[in-house]
């Protein structure tokens, strides 16, 4: 059973940790799809072209599948999964978390990295305020213009969100609807008759 909210981030944040010498900046982000996390990415190595790793986790959807980790030249295990166990940590998804090191000389060992990217990751996701959010089911309604201030009035009263929108003498739409009031949605849309209703 997949839960009817989910728990995530909506803006980003960054915070900072150090230890001999060496710094570690997180940066926290709401990501949607893989395309998200790659334009982030993008943009923090453009940020921090000097930074000696740019290491990260990110987990996407509501099954909990869809993750990746990256150590990023660091030694295997010591950035990505620490940092993607503090994601998990707080039954967070559509996250990403970039760290970036800026190398102080001294080397911390395994364990000294465990720590430094696991805290660093930490200290971002403190600074970063959790949303709960309804998790979608995608209908697909059509209908006749004539109806579309009946059916608005139902997307708005039930927070449904409306994904894509064909408006013509006959109106095609892609809506999202909050699973927990997806019985009471579909009966209130099939009420209005001439609609047709399909899954996405």
């Amino acid at each position: 059973m997949t839960p009817d909210y989910f728990s995530t981030v909506e803006t980003s944040s960054s915070a900072e940790y150090k230890d001999r010498g060496s710094t570690f900046i997180a940066y926290t982000f709401p990501v949607m799809s893989v395309n998200d996390f790659k334009e982030r990415l993008a943009e923090i190595k453009k940020e921090h072209p000097k930074a000696a790793h740019h290491c990260f986790a990110y987990r996407l959807g509501l099954d909990g599948l869809q993750y990746r980790v990256s150590d990023d030249g660091e030694p295997s295990g010591t950035a990505g999964r620490p940092i993607l166990g503090q994601i998990d940590s707080k039954q967070l998804t559509n996250v990403l978390i970039v760290v970036v090191r800026y190398f102080g000389g001294t080397l911390l060992g395994v364990p000294g990295l465990i720590n430094a990217y696991k805290s660093a990751a930490a200290l971002a996701l403190q600074v970063t305020p959790f949303v709960q959010k309804p998790v979608l089911i995608n209908y697909k309604l059509e209908f006749d213009y004539t109806q579309m201030n009946e059916v608005m009035k139902i997307v708005k009263y039930f927070d449904c969100v409306v994904d894509k929108q064909e408006t013509n003498l006959f109106c095609v739409m892609e809506i999202g609807i909050p699973k927990n009031r997806l019985d009471e949605v579909l009966f209130k849309i099939k009420d209005l008759r001439t609609i047709e209703v399909g899954v996405v």
